[in-house]
């Protein structure tokens, strides 16, 4: 139905105009009246009509001033000036406020009609476009992160040639050609608590840390849990290096009004080939993994808090950094570290020991055991009591060199967080469980939304955006949007509500956006569905 408000000061006028027209016969909506420009506004505002009926002169606020102010609030609703006067002058200023129609008084209902019925098209159209649009941004919300992860994995994987990683990156709207490249992560997490809740500053944190980015002309990438990756481009190493720091002062100074805020930036190395990125999200990722070897904040860059230079091969104990070797700091990155950076956390683990060390065979012994009751005690943990295999001990074999016990280390780090991460599944499954269950009981609510969604499970839009995809083999979107729809028909075949109210009762307030979402969905109109029982006038 299209929705009709009419704005007349002439009493006799407008009564005729309301009591004289069969509107509903006619597939509209008669949905309000004002007798001038400044009581018509507010009504106007509130109730978002199709079409809006004035008359060009009124007292308070004349035809004119109110239909500018509908072109610039409510530019998708049409304007029909009714008028006594012929005057050239109405009729030019009602063409450049953009004024559909403009008709001279007096005028009977049945011209009145035909006029609207020649916009009835255009107004359909419009709103399908525009339902169009917003179906189209919702669904490329949450399209456009998985496809923005995607493009990353392959940036730095090096498994897509350059003109197919250009071709990727020009269909999401990014333009990679530059002399320079360069990677900065940076990780994010409240102290307050132990997996990624949602709250309110780190919405803030995020909001203002984006703007950054995209003023700066750097591209970011979110990585769930594992915070984001910034892509920077130069036409210089030292252009590339300036904006760099001058991103990096940025970032401390927005991060330093957050006192519960842990944060740490791995800064990467420049390269001037975009075929070798992977080279600085190495180095990159192994300067992250110092968040874990630390308590201040800050951004490092890889080896900063390396190894020392050694002149002989001499073993010294004093030359060991005890802390780095302390057992929490394994619990920490078992706790918070991912799969994707065991490879870092190890070596940064090592390196920053001392290699040197690792001649010792007691040491390379030490170290060992020492990895092995932390993981042990980590995976007792977990199990809650629960019957589980047992971690890989450590035997003669696994002592041979460094890079047997490197390997050992990584072994049992990756088997320890693989459990852990089959644990989280399960706490995921829960979250998104909760996430449908709330969506069954909200349905019906036309401002539900991913962010509402997330607020209520207590995690953060970009984290359930992904356990929900996982757990579901759905976006949000595409799931709120199918069993909208899936209600929508059983009330069309199981009662005898109009189109109009069961687009209301299933969360769209516009009919004609329900329209046009179950035709795109369903594959035919709401009246085809039910089986004629209505007239096309009502999806009109």
């Amino acid at each position: 139905m299209i929705k009709v408000f009419l704005c007349e000061d002439e009493f006799v006028v407008r009564e005729g105009i309301k009591n004289n027209i069969d509107w509903a016969g006619n597939g509209y909506e008669f949905i309000g009246e004002a007798s001038d420009g400044e009581l018509a506004l507010p009504l106007i505002r509130k109730l978002k009509p199709d079409v809006v009926i004035t008359d060009i002169k009124m007292p308070f606020m004349d035809g004119l001033e109110l239909s500018r102010i509908i072109r610039k609030e409510l530019p998708y609703s049409e304007i029909v000036i009714l008028s006594g006067y012929e005057e050239f002058d109405y009729a030019k200023q009602a063409i450049s406020i953009g004024v559909a129609q403009y008709l001279t008084k007096p005028i009977s209902g049945d011209d009145l009609l035909r006029e609207l019925d020649t916009l009835r098209e255009k107004i359909i159209k419009s709103k399908e476009e525009s339902a169009l649009r917003e179906q189209f941004r919702k669904e490329m919300e949450e399209n456009d992160r998985r496809e923005r992860s995607e493009l990353f994995n392959y940036l730095v994987s090096g498994s897509l040639s350059v003109t197919e990683l250009l071709d990727r990156a020009g269909k999401l709207g990014m333009d990679l050609s530059a002399m320079w490249y360069g990677i900065l992560l940076l990780f994010t997490k409240s102290e307050h608590h132990e997996i990624e809740e949602y709250s309110k500053s780190s919405v803030t944190i995020d909001g203002r840390i984006n703007e950054i980015i995209e003023e700066m002309g750097c591209i970011s990438f979110d990585r769930d849990l594992e915070g984001k990756a910034i892509l920077l481009m130069g036409d210089s190493k030292e252009t590339l290096e300036e904006k760099q720091a001058e991103l990096i002062a940025r970032f401390e100074e927005v991060l330093s009004d957050y006192s519960h805020v842990r944060y740490c930036g791995g800064i990467g190395g420049s390269v001037n080939r975009l075929s070798r990125l992977n080279e600085s999200y190495e180095e990159a990722g192994r300067a992250l993994a110092n968040r874990f070897f630390v308590t201040e904040n800050g951004f490092f860059e890889a080896g900063q808090l390396g190894p020392r230079e050694r002149a002989d091969e001499s073993f010294d104990m004093s030359t060991i950094d005890a802390q780095r070797i302390d057992k929490s700091n394994v619990n920490k990155f078992l706790k918070l570290g991912n799969r994707d950076e065991i490879p870092f956390y190890v070596s940064e683990f090592i390196k920053s020991v001392g290699e040197d060390a690792f001649k010792s065979y007691i040491f390379r012994q030490y170290i060992a055991m020492d990895v092995y009751f932390a993981v042990s005690g980590f995976v007792e943990e977990l199990s809650r009591k629960k019957q589980t295999d047992a971690i890989r001990e450590v035997t003669k074999e696994v002592l041979e060199n460094v890079e047997t016990v490197r390997g050992y280390i990584t072994e049992i780090i990756g088997e320890a967080i693989q459990r852990r991460d089959s644990v989280a599944t399960n706490r995921y499954m829960e979250i998104v469980d909760e996430a449908v269950k709330y969506i069954e009981e909200n349905y019906t609510d036309e401002d539900l939304s991913l962010n509402l969604l997330a607020s209520h499970v207590n995690v953060s839009p970009n984290h359930l955006s992904t356990i929900f995809s996982q757990q579901t083999g759905q976006t949000f979107i595409k799931y709120l949007t199918e069993y909208r729809m899936n209600k929508a028909k059983e009330m069309l075949k199981c009662t005898s509500l109009r189109s109009s109210e069961i687009s209301e009762a299933v969360g769209y307030k516009d009919p004609h956006y329900f329209s046009y979402m179950f035709k795109k969905t369903v594959g035919m109109t709401p009246t085809k569905y039910r089986g004629g029982r209505e007239n096309d006038e009502e999806e009109g």
